[in-house]
């Protein structure tokens, strides 16, 4: 009596707790009141106290019984022997209310949504395990649970006005949803890849989706609920249709398409609930479903296949000329006609596609819809598509597609709706009391034109193209240039952003189809621009670009979205010489040269120093010179006159600025301007300048005469990054031996010069940014972390770039890699370690530094307190398991060359030498002999990652392992041991042999030949492995193994 009294009180104070839990407003009392039910989860009895306050009958009990399975079978059910757990799940289901019911229903929605999510605290390898473990045991009985209760469900007359009714229907719905969306085999995507997905059923689920009635159920569902439970169902219907082909034969395939289909074709026949947003575009990514996982081979041999392809049409065009209407739904439609009309060319089946009559209908509708929308647009102020230009983009890439299927058609309406509004559009122009919104509106309708026009020229990559449909494309290209020349020579009174940028988004695809030495210069659309514009070959079609170039850059040169856009043109034209010959037709224009001879402010206004622009506005100089650098390099050989001729107008700015320079008080924004420019300016030339000749140029002409002033603008203004990350980034570009263009004569200094500047310039900013103290965590990357970055870059472009022997520097007492190399020990031990890998860029630049200093300057490293070779092995274990692959197989290299060092330190210790080892090994020896854990702890990451991860460069990993195994034989047993141990007792004597093996013919020295017969011996263990752990729950995790 004792006992049971004990235990009513326990479990009233539960219920207690629960209360305080949900209902107190206080926070102290909620937070232990959390921290005391957070302990009776972890208790060995919690099960049973459950099913007694489940018993009680009470809400708020059932309340405490759904936070403690939640917690509960989050943490036990993955585990091996307790799946008995969800045998208490049934009482949910046996009680006869139906909040027990949700209940029930609710923990195993949130259960399977919590064991699909990854969690950050755990590794990604238990995650899988967990997750498969509980795929494998109960997810597939909760899916039939599910369908079983909702199938109930459907069969009784619901009284959905009563709430707790209403609750369990959604919450089987969401249950059902968790269960199809779950990731089955750990390769889930992101929403962007949304419209690609495949879902990965186990082929054990086959026996749910043979049987026609699991997809009925959805269908029936769909028509029998109200329209707020609608977009659960269809969520549902998008997963199932996604349903992986494997999981099929031919024939199964074709029976579930025939079902699915005809539950598409009554959804359509009765659109009465897509009047609902959520209901339509949920139906608009199940019609998109259709062609990404079946091909139209086999949607043509379904028998309502023509009905329901004349359905889908009507509610696409429909659904385009409602364009006001759930405007992101759209991309879903298009999609599905973008991959219909694809396949046209593939489609070998005798039945009809009907493509031919329905797909320039789709197309029409779209044009036309957009068209129609601008009067309304700029009548009503809403807001206007051709802002948004990345989703115009992705629409324009889906119609390409679409519209080259039946391209006469589109042509003929293209033709048609161009030459109205060109027509009205001209004559507005020319009345005197034409009104500006009449303008504003035929301008709107043009934009959207030139940018279709520019997309279905762009689609003939797709599609083998006849002359005929060349001639078309001359038409339209013709038109479009012909507005160009009236919209040109209205700009010194008026022009519109928007076209001007469709322009752009024309010529970008013309030059890809049409420019170049693939290009057939008998196409009959040269013969078309000769007929209308006289422009007889592709010498004169070049001229126009370069003359739109240049007006652009004239007129437009305050608006940032053109001129980089324009720039962005100009350099693509510019690629590619030698290979491409057009690049040389382009050099020998006028206008060209022009620009070569005259890329000034006075003829180019965006050059100038605005003092209202910000300093971040001029990037775009640097894409203006990167081209003019390669259309100046074609013709440039050794010619050091022109060379000097070009460069006149930044020799004047550098004057300027060291004039400034040169007294006491001086106009900083000015200077800043000035400089900012120049160095952008500068950037864009070396990064062009990939060749010797002319690199050797550049280098000559900016240093040693102009080097102090970029060292001067890094001492004054280092805390300004507007300022120091352009002049760091053009150091880094000056010192990057990029195609070898880095090569002076045997007897020049200079490579010993530039690396003398890099030190400096390193060591004057890491000195001076160290001294800016704390600064707040949102502004540390831009004021601080980008610059270190930039650094390490540069120090490792120097490094690397084999123009330097460092060997030198120590010889003659020169301390100028000494200063580059403390500097950057001081800046590393300013990051904090979580830094080093949330910043993607200052990874890279870190690890990449760090691996040419564990190859080349180890003596180095082992030099360094035992402090900062802690923090930088604790840096090289944290990132072998960055989800960077470019950082970790960094982070292999590193502890290769680290791990390499201290073998051959080792072997030579143990011999009898004349030579004793030096200081610096000593130390680094006897640092690693007090600390050994951290190479064992490595060795365990590494070892883990091989076995229970997905290993994408095995061979990276592999090439530390072994001098870490020769490093460490005894660990290297004991981890062995406890693996093969970890294992079900069947499996153990195979787990030993796969060891045995590894090890099989690999002798105790790091010699390439030894090296290589490991990396293979590592390939057979990593099979073999993962064979003999297939159906095997058990194992050990990346904690376990590190413990």
């Amino acid at each position: 009596a004792f006992s049971r009294g004990f235990l009513i009180q326990s479990l009233a104070q539960l219920e207690n707790l629960c209360k305080q839990l949900y209902e107190t407003t206080d926070t102290t009392t909620r937070l232990q009141a959390e921290k005391a039910l957070v302990e009776f989860t972890n208790s060995p009895d919690c099960l049973s106290k459950c099913q007694l306050l489940l018993e009680r009958g009470s809400f708020m009990s059932s309340k405490t019984t759904v936070l403690n399975y939640d917690s509960l079978l989050a943490c036990q059910m993955p585990k091996p022997g307790t799946h008995d757990s969800s045998f208490y799940l049934m009482l949910f289901f046996n009680q006869d209310s139906v909040e027990y019911c949700i209940i029930g229903v609710t923990i195993l929605s949130q259960l399977t949504n919590e064991i699909n999510q990854a969690d950050t605290t755990h590794p990604l390898t238990k995650h899988r395990k967990i997750a498969s473990s509980f795929r494998d045991s109960s997810l597939f009985d909760i899916f039939t649970l599910s369908c079983n209760l909702l199938k109930q469900a459907s069969g009784k007359n619901l009284n959905l006005n009563d709430e707790s009714q209403h609750g369990l229907l959604m919450q089987l719905l969401k249950l059902t949803h968790n269960c199809l969306n779950f990731d089955f085999i750990g390769t889930s995507t992101d929403e962007s890849s949304d419209d690609l997905c495949t879902v990965q059923i186990p082929t054990s689920w086959r026996s749910a989706f043979l049987d026609s009635s699991t997809l009925q159920l959805f269908f029936d569902l769909y028509h029998s609920i109200p329209p707020s439970f609608s977009p659960l169902v269809l969520s549902c219907l998008v997963q199932i249709a996604s349903v992986r082909r494997s999981l099929f034969n031919n024939a199964e395939r074709a029976k579930f398409l025939s079902h699915l289909v005809d539950g598409v074709k009554r959804i359509l026949e009765n659109p009465q609930s897509l009047s609902d947003p959520n209901n339509y575009h949920e139906f608009c990514r199940l019609l998109a479903r259709l062609k990404s996982n079946y091909q139209l081979g086999e949607l043509v041999k379904v028998e309502n296949y023509p009905e329901v392809i004349r359905l889908i049409a009507n509610f696409t065009v429909t659904s385009l000329q409602h364009w006001e209407f759930a405007p992101n739904s759209v991309h879903y439609l298009l999609s599905l006609w973008q991959r219909l009309a694809a396949s046209v060319p593939y489609v070998k089946a005798t039945e009809p596609h009907m493509l031919e009559t329905y797909t320039p209908e789709v197309t029409k509708a779209y044009i036309t819809s957009r068209l129609e929308s601008v009067h309304i647009i700029l009548r009503d102020g809403l807001e206007d598509p051709l802002e948004d230009t990345g989703l115009v983009q992705q629409q324009l890439d889906q119609l390409s597609t679409i519209g080259r299927c039946e391209y006469e058609k589109t042509c003929a309406l293209l033709v048609q709706l161009f030459d109205q509004s060109a027509q009205s559009y001209q004559e507005l122009l020319q009345s005197a009391s034409a009104s500006p919104m009449d303008i504003a509106v035929q301008e709107g309708r043009l934009t959207w034109l030139v940018y279709i026009i520019g997309a279905v020229i762009g689609g003939r990559v797709s599609f083998a193209s006849t002359d005929e449909q060349d001639a078309m494309d001359g038409e339209l290209v013709c038109r479009v240039l012909q507005l160009m020349n009236l919209t040109d020579s209205r700009l010194a009174q008026a022009g519109n952003e928007k076209l001007e940028l469709a322009m752009l988004s024309f010529f970008e695809q013309f030059r890809k189809i049409y420019i170049g030495d693939q290009v057939q210069k008998s196409s009959k659309l040269y013969r078309r621009l000769s007929e209308v514009l006289g422009l007889n070959d592709e010498t004169m079609v070049l001229s126009v670009f370069i003359g739109k170039i240049i007006t652009n850059l004239k007129y437009w040169g305050r608006c940032e979205p053109i001129t980089s856009k324009t720039l962005q043109l100009l350099n693509d034209l510019s690629i590619g010489y030698p290979f491409l010959s057009y690049v040389r037709k382009l050099v020998k224009l006028s206008a060209v040269q022009f620009m070569l001879n005259n890329h000034t402010s006075e003829h180019f206004s965006f050059l100038g120093i605005n003092n209202q622009s910000n300093l971040t506005d001029m990037r775009c100089r640097t894409t203006f010179y990167t081209a003019l650098g390669r259309l100046l390099m074609v013709d440039l050989g050794e010619d050091e006159d022109q060379y000097e001729q070009f460069m006149l107008p930044l020799t004047a700015a550098f004057e300027a600025v060291a004039q400034m320079f040169s007294t006491n008080s001086f106009n900083e924004q000015e200077a800043k301007r000035t400089l900012v420019g120049l160095v952008r300016d500068l950037r864009g030339i070396a990064f062009a300048f990939n060749a010797k000749t002319s690199f050797m140029m550049l280098f000559e002409w900016i240093y040693p005469s102009y080097m102090p002033i970029l060292q001067r603008a890094i001492e004054l203004w280092y805390h300004d990054p507007a300022c120091t990350t352009p002049v760091l980034k053009l150091m880094a570009e000056l010192v990057h031996n990029r195609s070898q263009r880095l090569q002076f004569d045997v007897s020049s200094p200079n490579g010993i010069l530039l690396f003398r500047e890099t030190s400096k310039m390193i060591t004057m900013y890491g000195n001076r940014i160290l001294t800016l103290g704390e600064v707040p965590k949102d502004q540390v990357y831009a004021l601080k972390l980008k610059g270190i970055s930039i650094c390490f870059s540069m120090l490792k472009a120097a490094l690397s770039g084999s123009y330097v022997n460092f060997g030198v520097f120590r010889l003659y007492g020169d301390d100028a890699l000494d200063n580059a190399l403390q500097t950057f020990i001081k800046l590393l031990l300013s990051i904090p370690h979580s830094d080093l890998l949330d910043y993607p860029k200052l990874s890279q630049s870190y690890y990449s530094l760090l691996e040419v200093l564990t190859q080349d300057h180890m003596n180095f490293i082992a030099s360094l307190e035992p402090r900062v070779i802690m923090y930088i092995l604790s840096s090289i274990s944290e990132g072998l398991t960055a989800l960077d692959t470019m950082v970790c197989t960094g982070c292999c290299s590193c502890l290769d060359h680290i791990v390499t060092y201290l073998f051959k330190q080792l072997s030579r210790s143990t011999k009898k030498r004349t030579t004793p080892l030096n200081q610096e090994s000593d130390r680094f020896l006897h640092i690693m002999q007090q600390h050994p854990e951290m190479i064992q702890q490595m060795l365990s990451t590494v070892l883990n990652i091989i076995i229970f991860e997905d290993c994408r460069n095995q061979w990276s990993m592999s090439r530390p392992l072994l001098g870490l195994i020769l490093l460490n034989e005894k660990y290297f047993s004991d981890l062995r041991n406890s693996i093969v141990n970890s294992q079900p007792p069947e499996k153990q004597q195979a787990m030993h042999l796969c060891f045995e093996n590894l090890m099989e013919g690999i002798e105790r020295n790091l010699l390439t030949k030894n090296r290589d017969r490991f990396t293979q011996n590592l390939s057979a263990f990593r099979r073999e492995v993962n064979d003999s752990m297939k159906n095997s729950t058990y194992g050990v995790n990346s904690n376990d193994m590190m413990s």
